[in-house]
């Protein structure tokens, strides 16, 4: 069962997911929580910046680290709406993120449970304690509604 925090710092995810979406971006956002407090957000930003590596996660990560003036980021949370991807688990574990909670899983690109189970592999030099399922199946209709008018468009030209 989900604890209240855990559901509210997801929903602040969601809002940025939310905002992705308005912005004909990919609808993932994340959040990054220290000390009771958002320190990084993030939504994905690929198209608008023509950028691969401006997920959210990276977005948000990147914004911890200046807020917080360290690019260790112990004792954060990360908290975004679909499991990350190779990169993003790997900046995660590089900048030593103490725990990750995502909503829906990644069938074709996630690396924390899907694909592969970076957060939790021994030989690496840091683990990341995960949660999943928090705020599942509303990340999961944002990401089904983006790709049903992506494909709505397509089928249009």
């Amino acid at each position: 069962m989900a604890n209240e925090t855990d559901q509210a710092w997801m929903q602040e995810a969601l809002d940025e997911a939310a905002r992705a979406f308005e912005a004909a971006e990919v609808p993932v956002g994340a959040v990054v929580v220290f000390d009771g407090r958002v320190v990084g957000r993030g939504g994905n930003r690929k198209e608008s910046e023509r950028d691969p590596t401006a997920h959210a996660e990276m977005i948000a990560i990147r914004q911890a680290s200046a807020k917080l003036d360290r690019w260790r980021l112990w004792g954060c949370t990360l908290y975004v709406t679909l499991e990350p991807c190779p990169m993003c688990i790997g900046a995660m574990l590089s900048a030593r993120i103490d725990r990750l909670v995502f909503g829906c899983r990644d069938p074709k690109a996630g690396a924390v449970l899907s694909l592969f189970e970076l957060a939790a592999d021994s030989r690496l030099n840091h683990l990341i304690e995960v949660r999943e399922g928090i705020g599942a199946e509303r990340a999961a209709e944002l990401l089904r509604s983006f790709f049903r008018l992506r494909r709505g468009e397509s089928e249009m030209r």
